[in-house]
């Protein structure tokens, strides 16, 4: 039987972009003068259709981000201690996900450009049949890669709060591996950095050469 999941949805959003110089949450997406969004508002809107609520983990930049949540009804939480990394901000994005008694999670990056919504329903719709292979996890796979957004249940959650602090997410998935389901996406948002402005001018003039 197939299970439905209570998701909410988490961004990790407290990196300071030293790369950048600039903070990605705020980019413009799409890319370019007509971009209507920001990374972080377009990647809020992403999630909430399939979630009962999005929790955005800020650090420094809370006051700048804070507009952006308050406009789209998301919830800002402060990690005031974003040194630490950025599985200091999975941390408490997944303890408040169980905080507000939700099971499992949407796990994404603002600084990547939001994934397609038919990827993202891709990704819900084998999740929901996860559970009874024996998974925890869904992460997608584009190119070879492993991406963003993942999906998380209840007992990845755990593993990864129940983790010490100077791990990484990566080691948790390594050591979990058997527990998650890869599916393959067409959608090359999932594997897309953008770590420097150059990055950022190469995301731009593919996005121009789309059909």
């Amino acid at each position: 039987m197939a299970r439905s999941p209570s998701f909410c949805g988490v961004i990790l959003a407290a990196g300071e972009s030293s790369r950048m110089g600039r903070d990605k949450a705020l980019l413009a997406w799409p890319p370019g003068p007509a971009g209507r969004s920001t990374f972080l508002s377009a990647t809020i809107e992403l999630l909430q259709p399939r979630s009962d609520m999005v929790i955005v983990v800020a650090g420094k930049n809370a006051g700048s981000l804070r507009p952006i949540v308050d406009a789209a009804a998301g919830y800002l939480v402060e990690n005031r201690h974003p040194e630490r990394g950025q599985f200091s901000s999975l941390q408490l994005g997944l303890q408040e996900v169980l905080n507000h008694g939700r099971d499992a999670a949407i796990v994404a990056l603002v600084d990547r450009p939001p994934a397609q919504p038919r990827t993202l329903a891709r990704l819900c719709e084998a999740f929901s049949h996860a559970y009874e292979s024996g998974k925890w996890a869904v992460v997608p796979e584009h190119g070879g890669r492993h991406g963003h957004p993942i999906l998380i249940g209840r007992e990845m959650i755990e593993a990864f709060l129940r983790a010490p602090a100077t791990s990484t997410a990566r080691e948790v998935e390594h050591s979990l591996e058997p527990r998650i389901l890869y599916v393959p996406v067409d959608d090359p948002n999932v594997v897309a950095n953008v770590d420097t402005l150059e990055d950022y001018e190469r995301l731009a003039q593919a996005r121009a050469q789309m059909p």
